[in-house]
């Protein structure tokens, strides 16, 4: 199995982050996967918790599921908290394409009875709790709260410098209880890819006994696995291609390349 892992980061502004990303998601797959992780080349790759420039990110991402199809990838995963083009890659792709917050969030609903965000800073919060709620989880999630990391690029130092991760856990753990004993929830997940990987450098997996901390990373390689597993145990069919997920028919398709170039690439030409 051969899977896409796609970072929304840019490598030579996030210091060690995408080499520790790396090791951890070897660390994390099943013995026969592989995981091709890619970061932001093209625009950006640094303040994603902007809505403009997530979506300016977007396009990139969009590319690079079609690259991953052309390439033999069986699935492709979209590791942002934002979950930026998630629905358009489904549109676009004939394999499993799941997203960080999506992922995350319905594990967490197997998890507990609900769930709760700590998010990296008060912008990205909106941002995390409608995509809960898109995914029918509103009543469920009892919402976020939030750390106070506004240049999210600082997140950077907790990998070279333990007094600085020292600091960025602490401020997760003063939001993560008071979800817990304010607001009553029983998972808890943080809310960026970032400061997962962050958590898992020093193994922090509960809050307190008893109150896990989900690493969305984890969840997503896994289900990623297991969703990949699933289309070959089932025919080849995984993402439903009725109306939400449907691309083009093969009547429009050449019209439809002919102003947008070479686009849809599973849809023949007649």
């Amino acid at each position: 199995m051969k899977l896409w892992y796609q970072s929304m980061s840019r490598t030579a502004a996030w210091g060690g982050y995408h080499a520790f990303l790396t090791k951890f998601l070897d660390k994390i797959k099943d013995p026969d996967t592989e995981i091709e992780m890619h970061g932001i080349t093209k625009v950006g790759g640094v303040a994603d918790q902007y809505r403009y420039l997530e979506y300016l990110e977007s396009g990139e991402v969009m590319e690079n599921v079609q690259t991953a199809m052309r390439r033999g990838f069986d699935g492709f995963l979209i590791g942002n908290i934002a979950d930026p083009g998630l629905r358009e890659c489904k549109e676009i792709a004939n394999f499993p394409v799941l997203g960080l917050c999506e992922a995350s969030s319905h594990l967490a609903n197997m998890m507990g009875a609900n769930f709760g965000f700590v998010t990296i800073n008060e912008k990205f919060t909106p941002r995390v709790l409608e995509n809960a709620y898109r995914y029918g989880l509103r009543e469920r999630c009892v919402g976020a709260r939030k750390m106070k990391i506004d240049r999210i690029l600082n997140l950077a130092a907790g990998y070279s410098d333990p007094v600085a991760r020292q600091s960025i856990t602490d401020e997760f753990l003063v939001a993560a209880r008071q979800l817990v004993d304010e607001q009553g929830a029983e998972v808890i997940i943080p809310a960026g890819g970032v400061a997962m990987a962050l958590l898992a450098i020093d193994e922090l997996h509960e809050v307190r006994p008893g109150v896990p901390i989900l690493n969305g990373i984890t969840a997503l390689v896994k289900m990623g696995e297991m969703a990949v597993k699933t289309q070959k145990l089932t025919g080849g069919m995984f993402t439903s291609k009725r109306l939400q997920y449907a691309p083009p028919g093969v009547d429009q398709i050449a019209e439809i390349r002919k102003y947008y170039g070479d686009v849809y690439p599973t849809v023949p030409t007649v």
